[in-house]
């Protein structure tokens, strides 16, 4: 028996992809979360599961950081980008990034049935179309990923609100949070990403942005 984890904030196509994978994997038991802090919620207390299916646009997933923290807090867990985009750069560095496969929404139940039982039996998963157009990532990407893994979800909240130019006291404002607290988070991201301004912190940052998908994604 299997057990999955869907990670995505469309209740809609959570319940059909949940319908679409119980008529193909006997015994299946699904669990499903909307959000960043609900799926990590989730990981902590379901420590059997197969499989994470992972959308990059879930509230709170900070476009890449949420796969790059799940990769480092759960090694061994296979883990499967459901997403609407497309774009080369990005699949990239999913897959890069720890990513066990990329499976675009537009995908046949077929097709993710097919890409699911590759992951489970240790291989990597990718569109025939897209195999031979992935690039590798280079060192400075990988090493960037090694820095972002030690960002706590709060510690990221607060570079994404830097990467947005809000100030001390309105990131305090919108974390419910002191200034003292503030400051005290951007020592740490300072430290931890080995840059000394915000302008440094900024260009980390924004190396993790995805271009903005429709809604649908």
């Amino acid at each position: 028996m299997n057990q999955f984890l869907i990670a995505d904030d469309h209740p809609l196509f959570r319940e059909a992809l949940k319908g679409a994978l119980q008529n193909q994997f006997d015994g299946l038991e699904i669990f499903e979360s909307e959000n960043f802090e609900q799926t990590l919620q989730q990981l902590s207390e379901q420590d059997e599961l197969d499989l994470l299916l992972l959308d990059l646009h879930m509230p709170g997933n900070g476009d890449l950081y949420g796969l790059i923290r799940i990769r480092e807090d759960y090694p061994s867990l296979p883990i499967v980008v459901v997403s609407g985009s497309e774009d080369l750069t990005v699949i990239s560095k999913v897959m890069g990034y720890g990513a066990m496969g990329f499976i675009p929404k537009a995908s046949s139940s077929q097709e993710i049935v097919e890409a699911l039982n590759q992951v489970l039996e240790g291989d990597v998963w990718l569109p025939a179309s897209l195999k031979d157009q992935i690039a590798e990532l280079d060192g400075e990407d990988k090493q960037l990923a090694q820095q972002i893994a030690s960002l706590t979800p709060q510690q990221y909240k607060v570079l994404q609100y830097l990467h947005e130019g809000l100030l001390n006291k309105q990131i305090a404002y919108e974390l419910n949070i002191s200034e003292a607290t503030v400051k005290a988070h951007i020592t740490a991201i300072f430290r931890k990403l080995g840059v000394y301004n915000r302008t440094q912190a900024v260009l980390i940052a924004a190396k993790l942005q995805l271009e903005p998908v429709e809604s649908s994604s």
